[in-house]
């Protein structure tokens, strides 16, 4: 069992910046590729951003990429979620989830329902 929980969001202006933390608990952190997911009002959840267990892959949505940045320190079971350039369409909240998926398939690690683990989420609005 690994728990998460999410921090760092809030109220920023367009052009902003702001940084995720996900701190993680129970089994061993370093096992898991670690996911950013958001779910904006009225839409479905959609991929953000994961990274493999190693943090040696990462992987973007094209909506994100250039002005996202995640990384992890499994030293601290954390991943981050660096957030640059902020846009209003970025508001949303955000999930941090885990998987033991160990491959390097994109199309898997991007995927909702590859991620066993979820936190509760945290808001992030980003004002015109």
């Amino acid at each position: 069992q690994v728990q998460l929980v999410e921090s760092g969001g809030g109220l920023v202006q367009a052009g902003g910046s702001l940084r995720l933390s996900c701190a993680a608990s129970g089994r061993t952190f370093s096992r898991y590729a670690m996911g950013w997911f958001r779910q904006a009002p009225g839409k479905e959840r959609e991929f953000v951003a994961a990274i493999s267990w190693s943090g040696g892959s990462t992987y973007y949505a094209n909506s994100v990429k250039g002005r996202f940045t995640i990384s992890r320190d499994n030293a601290k079971n954390t991943v981050y979620l660096q957030m640059n350039s902020l846009k209003p369409e970025d508001t949303a909240v955000y999930y941090c989830a885990a998987t033991d998926y160990s491959g390097s398939s994109p199309s898997t690690i991007t995927t909702q329902t590859s991620y066993r683990y979820w936190g509760q989420g945290t808001q992030v609005t980003v004002s015109s």
